[in-house]
C-alpha cells in the first residue's frame, strides 16, 4: 500500500468541482448520530473537505471542528458562525485532549494511518465519546446509463483507483475499527441530476484524476457519447443514489 503515514493529496487540485459536485449527507444520518452523543458540545469534522457534514452538525453541535490536510479543501469550505475550519492532518488534530464528543470521518477513513489515527481519537475524545466512520460505495443511476457509469468506474479507470479504494468498494469491512460498536440503520444519499451534474461529480474521481496524469486525456471523453444518448435530454433529471455504510464506536478510555 505504501506509506500511510504521508498525506495522499488526491483532491486539492479540484477543491472547486469537489464543491460543487459532491453529493450531500441525508440529515436523518446526522439526527441519529446526534442522538447517540452523551453530551452535544464539541464535533469534530476529520477530514472534512468542503465541509458537508461539518456543516450538517452544526444544527446539533455548539461547536464543530473542522480540519482536512488540504489548504485548499478548507478555503472552498462553507463557512458557519460554529465551525472552526483549521489546516491539520487526521494523526496529529493539535485539538485539545478529552474535548470532543462525536468524531465524524466522511469517506476520508480509508486514507489515514489507522493506529496513529485511533490513538489520536482515544486522545481527544471525551470518555464515552462516539466515532462514526461513513463512506459511500459505488454510484447507482437510473435508467440505463448505470451499466455505461459502472463499466466506467470498474472497467475503464479500474486500474487508476489508488490503493486505499479496495476499503470502500468493502464497505469498510476490512478496516479495524477497535471500539465498541454501535449497529446503525441503513442510509442512503439520493439526489435527482442532470447530466451535466453526474458528469461534473464523475470528474472529480480520483482515478480520472490519475487516468488523465498517464494517458493525457480526460477518459470521460471514451463514454461521453454513449452516456449521452442513453440519457436523451441532457437536461433531463434522474435519480443517483449511493449507498451509505457506518462504522459507529463507543471510544472507551
Amino acid at each position: 500500500m505504501g506509506d500511510r503515514n504521508s498525506f495522499k493529496d488526491h483532491f486539492s487540485g479540484r477543491a472547486g468541482e469537489y464543491t460543487r459536485y459532491r453529493p450531500s449527507y441525508p440529515p436523518a444520518l446526522f439526527d441519529w448520530l446526534a442522538g447517540h452523543a452523551m453530551l452535544r458540545e464539541t464535533a469534530w469534522d476529520c477530514g472534512c473537505g468542503n465541509g458537508q457534514a461539518a456543516i450538517a452538525l452544526a444544527a446539533y453541535f455548539r461547536q464543530v471542528l473542522a480540519t482536512d490536510p488540504s489548504p485548499q479543501q478548507i478555503e472552498k469550505a462553507q463557512p458557519h458562525e460554529r465551525i472552526n475550519y483549521s489546516v491539520a492532518t487526521a494523526e496529529e488534530s493539535g485539538l485539545t485532549d478529552g474535548s470532543i464528543d462525536l468524531i465524524v470521518v466522511a469517506q476520508a477513513l480509508h486514507w489515514f494511518d489507522f493506529q496513529r489515527f485511533y490513538s489520536e481519537v482515544r486522545r481527544v475524545a471525551r470518555p464515552d465519546g462516539l466515532l462514526a466512520a461513513i463512506s459511500y460505495g459505488e454510484v447507482r443511476v437510473e435508467g440505463a446509463a448505470d451499466m455505461i457509469v459502472s463499466r466506467f468506474y470498474h472497467q475503464i479507470i479500474g486500474p487508476f483507483w489508488p490503493p486505499e479504494r479496495r476499503y470502500v468498494d468493502d464497505g469498510y469491512r476490512s478496516i479495524p475499527f477497535p471500539f465498541e460498536e454501535i449497529e446503525a440503520p441503513a442510509f442512503a444519499m439520493q439526489v435527482d441530476w442532470n447530466l451535466k451534474q453526474l458528469s461534473g461529480y464523475l470528474g472529480t474521481w480520483s482515478a480520472v484524476k490519475e487516468y488523465e496524469m498517464q494517458k493525457g486525456r480526460n477518459p470521460l471523453e471514451l463514454i461521453s457519447e454513449e452516456l449521452h444518448s442513453a440519457w436523451g435530454d441532457p437536461e433531463s433529471q434522474r435519480r443517483v443514489s449511493w449507498p451509505l455504510t457506518l462504522r459507529v464506536g463507543r471510544v472507551g478510555i
